[in-house]
């Protein structure tokens, strides 16, 4: 199938080729502008992560099914001289014209500020709405409920445009900052836009720089780019699909878009690395033949057309298996987050593993295709391999690696003390896993927002200033007959500072706010408070009721993370054991890469935790430490991360397999598949790093985390374990790498997979 593959694209390349532009720009259309003129980030969801069938999500279904109001939109100001009489009527005279003016929207239910209240200023339903330092006071629009979205956008611009133009009508020393939740929303998603554009224009140019280092020119170097630019279209297509089946988080299109740049480019260099192999060496047999001369010079382009297709044909059938094998790897490990109930993690799972997929099958169809148009220039040098100061470099790293090099000689000298290597290698992954034992996971949801952004700042001053207005980090929805003696319940738990009256949310229920010591919604007291408020229920006889709120939501899915880690770790290794075991005939060679892989996985996550839970280099990565680690990022990392530690594995142990096959004893196998593909896998790794770290110069917390743990996971991949860790082990295993009892030896002689 693989050389067949090779042979069609080397007989239809340009066909390939245009078919690949055609669906790119479809998809690539459809994710900006959509069927209905809503394309995919006017889709995006952002908010408290929900766990189907949690106790905070049949919380907060009881308050929105009882809902009686649409969005709220809030202006909050600062700098008012409230005890100025002058600014005082000028207060008055602007907020007379604003009511008319706003209630006038189509689509308000309701105006409320605190001039309005019958006892004046010093009621205290007015006191809520003015600051503690009484130099503000906000106003609050209520959109009615069940409006069609048209309407809704358009009553929700017309507010906003009004809202912000009373800091002026006041005075010029007034300040105003205006939010909502679908302004939050609109800011994250726009904020990922951004770091998405900047990620995007950090990474291609330094991947291309990097990849015209390893082929020693631009041409060979771009066709593993075009391939990343088509599979992230691809990508961003699928994602518009899954919105319509899943709510899909805004961090996922970052996550996402990653890997299918990441992966498109480690497969296309490994392409287009074995096309020039081949190529080279049917050149020296070409030349090696008594008969070139005749042949050669009867019909010399289409004796190297041929050679092209041959060359084609062979990397298909070694370098493409190794490609679709290393997809598969990969994607089993991202689907395994579809097991998960989390409904985020299912969508990562799920638009993930449609990425890795398209990846393979660019890598398995247009690069190729690529390579066909413009086989005969791949084969002569580089254009930047004539300039007499870069000749030695290139050289050295591009074209093709030879037999014996630097990864060779670094093979002998590990392979003369294996048991050192091994020991020094697996001390420095445990340390750098170390932090994990301490650290506090958390969901972060407005903590995602930059510092310095408006909403942030109006989030800020509502907590500073207007404290009765600023969300609970915890809330309990009651049945409101036991309201008083819940309320007096929760307030004798430790760590909670005071619990807000009743809220009746309708006929049957209300809502308590618990205020805490502190007030960190994502933090170790709030979640503890969780934890004790739903433990009464042991203790005492209250009746019925659900603990909701950001830290709820978040114990709720730190738990689900639980429950479906071991399904989905057993269905990981069970499946990775299987495909490796196929491609390898060995039981002990899929233990050891498991082994090894969840070793560098979690030393990849203890140094994330170091940087971002502790605090470290905060400075130097700019950003604020919330005092832990988000917990989709471990979900993510662990998936994606031991997805990228395996696609390395399939490189290496696929060149070491050819070798061993060929009839070389293990160790020669093993320094030789090392030589073979150790300049690519730091290569790949080199290109995954600068991605990921490109992602890591945009604002958003989460993708920083998620990009510094997949960056550094893969550097520790590629370098400490790939290089040193697994030929370590490979050795000191000498044959017993390949042993397998009969039984299996027979099933592996039948089904599996062989270049």
């Amino acid at each position: 199938m693989f050389s067949r593959l090779g042979a069609a694209a080397a007989r239809r390349p340009l066909l390939i080729v245009l078919v690949w532009m055609l669906l790119a720009a479809s998809w690539l259309a459809l994710a900006v502008v959509g069927v209905t003129g809503q394309g995919l980030f006017d889709r995006l969801h952002s908010g408290e992560p929900s766990v189907p069938g949690s106790e905070s999500q049949v919380g907060r279904q009881i308050v929105d099914d009882a809902a009686t109001t649409g969005e709220s939109i809030t202006l909050a100001l600062a700098d008012v001289e409230m005890t100025d009489p002058e600014q005082l009527a000028q207060v008055q005279r602007t907020l007379n014209a604003l009511r008319p003016n706003v209630a006038g929207v189509e689509g308000v239910a309701e105006v409320m500020d605190p001039f309005q209240v019958p006892g004046g200023l010093e009621d205290p339903a007015a006191a809520v709405l003015l600051s503690t330092a009484g130099d503000g006071f906000v106003v609050t629009v209520t959109l009615e409920p069940d409006l069609s979205a048209t309407t809704e956008a358009a009553a929700r611009d017309e507010v906003v445009d009004l809202l912000r133009a009373v800091p002026q009508d006041i005075g010029p020393e007034v300040d105003g900052l205006v939010s909502g939740s679908h302004l939050i929303t609109e800011e994250i998603v726009g904020q990922l836009e951004q770091d998405l554009q900047r990620g995007e224009l950090v990474a291609l140019p330094l991947s291309l720089l990097i990849m015209v280092v390893v082929f020693g020119g631009f041409l060979a170097a771009g066709i593993p780019i075009l391939g990343a630019l088509a599979s992230i279209a691809g990508g961003l297509g699928a994602l518009y699909g899954f919105s319509f089946w899943l709510d899909l988080d805004s961090a996922v299109v970052n996550v996402v878009t990653v890997m299918a740049l990441g992966l498109s480019i480690d497969y296309g260099l490994l392409i287009v690395s074995r096309y020039r192999e081949e190529a080279h060496r049917l050149l020296r047999e070409v030349e090696a033949s008594p008969t070139r001369r005749s042949r050669s010079s009867r019909k010399p382009k289409r004796g190297k057309d041929e050679l092209g297709r041959t060359a084609l044909v062979r990397t298909m059938a070694t370098a493409g298996r190794t490609v679709a094998f290393s997809g598969l790897t990969v994607a089993i490990c991202v689907a395994s987050l579809m097991v998960m109930r989390a409904d985020v993690l299912k969508a990562v799972g799920a638009a993930g593993l449609s990425v890795v997929l398209i990846a393979v099958v660019t890598a398995m169809s247009l690069v190729p295709a690529l390579i066909a148009l413009l086989g005969r220039r791949l084969m002569r040098p580089g254009m930047l391999t004539r300039i007499p100061g870069l000749r030695a470099l290139f050289a050295r790293l591009g074209d093709v690696p030879p037999e014996h090099g630097f990864f060779s000689r670094l093979a002998v000298v590990t392979q003369k003390r294996p048991w050192i290597v091994v020991l020094l290698t697996t001390a420095v992954l445990v340390v750098l896993a170390s932090p994990l034992l301490t650290v506090h996971l958390r969901n972060s949801t407005l903590e995602m927002i930059p510092e310095g952004s408006e909403q942030r700042q109006f989030l800020q001053l509502i907590e500073e200033s207007y404290p009765a207005l600023a969300t609970p980090p915890v809330s309990v929805v009651v049945e409101s007959v036991a309201a008083v003696d819940v309320a007096a319940a929760i307030a004798e738990v430790s760590d909670v500072t005071g619990v807000d009256p009743p809220r009746a949310i309708d006929d049957t229920y209300s809502l308590l706010g618990v205020r805490l010591e502190g007030d960190d919604a994502g933090g170790p007291l709030a979640t503890e408070a969780v934890a004790a408020i739903r433990d009464l229920r042991e203790t005492a006889d209250l009746g019925e009721y659900w603990v909701i709120g950001q830290a709820a939501s978040q114990v709720d899915f730190v738990d689900s993370m639980a429950e479906g880690a071991p399904i989905a770790g057993g269905l990981v290794v069970l499946a990775i054991f299987v495909l490796l075991f196929l491609m390898t005939g060995s039981l002990l060679i899929p233990l050891k890469a498991l082994v090894v892989n969840m070793l560098s996985l979690a030393a990849g996550l203890g140094a994330t935790a170091w940087v971002f839970a502790e605090g470290n280099l905060e400075g130097l990565l700019g950003f604020t430490s919330t005092g832990g680690l988000e917990s989709y990022v471990v979900a993510m990392a662990a998936a994606f991360g031991f997805g990228l530690a395996m696609d390395y594995e399939v490189f290496l142990l696929a060149r070491v397999k050819e070798h061993w096959d060929a009839g070389e004893d293990n160790d020669t196998a093993v320094r030789n598949g090392l030589q073979r593909t150790g300049r690519i896998i730091t290569s790949a790794g080199l290109v995954m790093i600068m991605v990921f770290g490109g992602f890591m110069t945009g604002e958003m917390l989460m993708i920083k985390q998620v990009g510094f743990a997949l960056a550094f996971t893969v550097l520790l991949d590629a370098t400490v374990v790939r290089i040193l860790l697994v030929p370590a082990t490979m050795t000191m295993l000498g044959r017993a790498n390949w042993w397998a009892p009969g039984p299996l030896r027979r099933l592996h002689a039948r089904f599996g997979i062989q270049h």
